[in-house]
């Protein structure tokens, strides 16, 4: 595991109609995100937030409207996550929706190949073609693998940022239903709740980093809302029967005893929609497994 976290705002929130998720980067650090890992002897650096489109002054109607904002936004992750690789550090980026992912996923990718481990309620993989909604927090895997508009592709770079044998998804429990069809084309690899509960936690972890194990470089791309909306409420599109608070935990402590987690980023915290900054503490938490706090 590096020692150096490069901690990366993007305070984005044009990839759905609800508001809010622009805020979770501010909503991190006010959880102490930084002074926790801190506290397990990693270097921290700060870089502040990405740019992104101010959501006011853009089309009113959303959705496919703010593609070409989305893909000036993730062209600007893509270039601060390429940036933190060549540097030497982990690069975390602190969300915003998930549509940022088609930039860090990209970005992190640009010199290596990299397994992508994306632990979400969703699929994620709808195309313009295919989402009933049309919101682009729900398209950017699909865009990272080749499917859907060319412009959420191309970010960084032409084409396709990642195969279908080096992504596993986790906790998946809502898909659409043309989603579904596509993803089940696709070859990824998913373990839905049912597995989960069938299975239990560990073994699916310890299967899908199995899965992935002819990689030597990890992206976690944590949505909190693949936790129960019990445990974290202050998410923009909750759904219900997700991952227990100790089911998460562990998950993040197996991936980091595997010790080849290089890139992580986690999205879609709203706090209009929490507790008092409850989502947020419990993100944090679950980075401090991630990077290597344990009980023990």
């Amino acid at each position: 595991m590096k020692k150096i976290i490069r901690l990366i705002g993007v305070p984005m929130d044009l990839g759905q109609s609800r508001r809010g998720v622009d805020m979770g980067p501010s909503a991190l650090r006010y959880a102490g995100l930084v002074q926790r890992l801190i506290r397990l002897g990693l270097t921290v650096e700060d870089k502040g937030n990405v740019d992104t489109p101010d959501r006011n002054t853009l089309p009113i109607e959303g959705g496919l409207a703010y593609l070409p904002s989305v893909v000036d936004a993730g062209q600007a992750v893509y270039d601060a996550g390429r940036q933190a690789i060549a540097d030497g550090a982990l690069p975390l980026f602190i969300g915003g929706d998930h549509s940022i992912a088609a930039g860090t996923i990209g970005g992190v990718s640009h010199n290596r190949r990299v397994g992508v481990l994306w632990i979400d309620a969703h699929g994620d993989f709808n195309t313009p073609e295919t989402s009933p909604s049309g919101n682009l927090h729900g398209m950017p895997l699909a865009a990272l693998l080749g499917y859907g508009a060319e412009a959420l592709i191309n970010i960084g770079r032409p084409g396709p940022k990642l195969k279908a044998e080096d992504v596993v998804l986790i906790g998946i429990r809502d898909l659409d239903r043309e989603e579904r069809k596509l993803l089940r084309q696709s070859g990824v690899k998913v373990y839905t709740m049912r597995d989960i509960d069938a299975e239990g936690m560990a073994h699916v972890a310890r299967q899908a980093l199995t899965h992935l194990s002819h990689l030597s470089h990890l992206h976690i791309s944590l949505d909190m809302d693949s936790l129960d909306p019990s445990e974290a409420p202050g998410v923009g599109t909750p759904v219900p029967g997700g991952l227990t608070y100790r089911e998460a935990h562990l998950l993040m402590e197996i991936l980091a005893d595997d010790n080849r987690v290089s890139s992580v980023d986690v999205v879609e915290i709203n706090p209009i929609l929490d507790r008092s900054n409850h989502t947020a503490r419990i993100a944090t938490e679950l980075i401090a497994s991630l990077l290597g706090e344990s009980i023990l």
